[in-house]
């Protein structure tokens, strides 16, 4: 589990400054990042940069590059990560910044999930400290989808 260090507190700043270790690399249209809780090995999070509130308030080239970057990103986890599918989406209803779930699916999880969307993990899933990003446990994988990317 990371510590609660300063990165903490500002993701995208700690992000240009290279002290984020969840921080997966920089995109056209945003900054990549491992999500919090991998439970799914190799879940990532693109945040539009600039920032925007929603898909919508971008024109239509940029809407266009921002939702490409999310097929990038997921061929880039699908080359890392080797998952049964990769499942996208943008919801924004807590966080005020436009961001896209690109979310490893694996052929392990159990039948009751593998139709299911995310967000109807169990809680415990996503309170589990053992499954949170450590950089000793989830750096490789990180590394790797960073590789994927400047390959792709």
């Amino acid at each position: 589990m990371t510590d609660n260090s300063s990165w903490q507190s500002d993701r995208i700043a700690s992000a240009q400054r290279g002290d984020n270790p969840m921080f997966v690399g920089r995109m056209a249209t945003g900054l990549v990042f491992l999500h919090d809780a991998q439970f799914l090995p190799g879940w990532c999070v693109l945040f539009a940069q600039p920032q925007v509130g929603k898909l919508e308030e971008l024109d239509e080239a940029r809407a266009r590059d921002f939702l490409g970057d999310m097929a990038r990103l997921g061929r880039a986890v699908s080359a890392a990560c080797h998952p049964r599918r990769v499942n996208f989406a943008i919801y924004g209803n807590t966080a005020p910044v436009l961001h896209a779930h690109v979310v490893p699916r694996y052929e392990w999880e159990a039948a009751d999930r593998i139709t299911q969307p995310v967000w109807t993990y169990p809680t415990e899933k996503w309170r589990d400290m053992r499954l949170d990003y450590d950089p000793a446990q989830y750096g490789a994988l990180r590394d790797k989808i960073r590789a994927a990317l400047t390959e792709g």
